[in-house]
C-alpha cells in the first residue's frame, strides 16, 4: 500500500460535519488561545487559578473542598493551584474554627486585582474565538451551547 504524505489541516469527509468533532476542534482552539493569554499575561497563572479566583469574587470565602465542588476541579488540583496562589499573595487559608481540619480560602485585594486583569485575558479569547461571527450569531451560538450543555 502507498504511503500518503500527511497534510495539516485535512479531516475525512465521514468526520468533518459531525458535532463532536466539530467541538473538540473548536475547543482545541479555544484552549490554545486562553493558554497563549495566560502566557502571555506573564504571571504564570492559567484557567485553574482564574475559575478559583472567579468563585471567591462571586461566592466570597470557602472552604477547599467547596471550591473544588463548586468550580468542578479535582480535590488535588485544587490544593495545587491554591498553593500557588497563596504564595502570590492573591489567596489566603485560615483553619476553620468550627471545624480544625478545614482550610477557609479568602481572596486579598491583591486577588482582585490580578482577577481583573485575568478578566481582559478571558475577554481577548472570547474575541478571537468568536470573531468569524457577527454578534447576532455569537448570541445564537453562545445560547445553543448553554442549551447543549443544560442536558445531563
Amino acid at each position: 500500500m502507498p504511503a500518503h504524505p500527511v497534510q495539516p489541516g485535512r479531516t475525512p469527509d465521514r468526520l468533518k460535519d459531525r458535532p463532536t468533532w466539530l467541538i473538540s476542534r473548536a475547543y482545541a482552539r479555544s484552549a490554545a488561545l486562553l493558554a497563549a493569554g495566560f502566557e502571555a499575561n506573564g504571571n504564570g497563572l492559567r484557567g485553574y487559578h482564574y475559575r478559583l479566583l472567579a468563585a471567591l469574587e462571586q461566592w466570597g470565602p470557602a472552604s477547599q473542598a467547596d471550591l473544588g465542588r463548586d468550580t468542578g476541579i479535582d480535590r488535588s488540583d485544587v490544593t495545587a493551584a491554591l498553593t500557588e496562589l497563596e504564595s502570590c499573595g492573591l489567596i489566603e487559608r485560615r483553619v476553620d474554627p468550627d471545624h480544625k481540619r478545614r482550610n477557609i480560602v479568602t481572596m486579598t485585594p491583591q486577588g482582585l486585582d490580578v482577577l481583573l486583569e485575568l478578566d481582559a485575558v478571558i475577554d481577548q479569547t472570547q474575541e478571537a474565538v468568536l470573531a468569524p461571527l457577527t454578534a447576532a450569531q455569537r448570541r445564537q451560538f453562545v445560547s445553543l451551547m448553554s442549551r447543549l450543555l443544560a442536558v445531563t
